[in-house]
């Protein structure tokens, strides 16, 4: 007499997703703020804390960081959704995850902010900045690689 066993298995994202996706996040809120030291310091300076009616590097940095984490987060819900997250796939997800940022936030959203808030460092609407783009697109590509890292991709 023969049985037959059927085995169910379940794909089950891991309990730790959002907490990569914050790590991931202020890794590579550090390195484009890095970047930003370096290329655009006045952004880091002036306009980032200005948002928040703060003033100063260290300010800026932190908020910087901090927004990094955040999205990080975001991008870790958005990422968790994708079947088989390859390291490679991971990369290019946050890429493109970067480029979105940079048209969203800093292009449309960072002017109005700052002209909202009365920012001595009000740039254009649109605020088309290369400089910026390549920061973000350095943004996407860290926080994708080290999010596939963390996840063990």
């Amino acid at each position: 007499m023969a049985t037959e066993t059927n085995t169910t298995t379940t794909a089950q994202v891991t309990e730790n997703t959002w907490q990569y996706g914050v790590a991931a996040g202020v890794v590579a809120g550090i390195v484009m703020g890095a970047l930003m030291v370096m290329q655009m310091r006045p952004v880091l300076e002036v306009a980032i804390p200005s948002m928040y009616f703060l003033s100063g590097g260290a300010a800026g940095f932190t908020i910087h960081v901090a927004h990094g984490a955040v999205l990080g987060m975001v991008f870790a819900a958005l990422a968790s959704t994708q079947a088989d997250l390859t390291t490679a796939k991971s990369l290019a997800f946050g890429v493109g995850y970067g480029v979105v940022l940079w048209v969203a936030l800093a292009v449309l959203v960072m002017p109005v902010w700052l002209s909202a808030v009365g920012s001595p460092a009000n740039p254009p609407l649109p605020n088309v900045s290369v400089m910026s783009l390549v920061g973000h697109v350095v943004y996407g590509a860290v926080l994708g690689g080290v999010y596939a890292g963390l996840q063990g991709r």
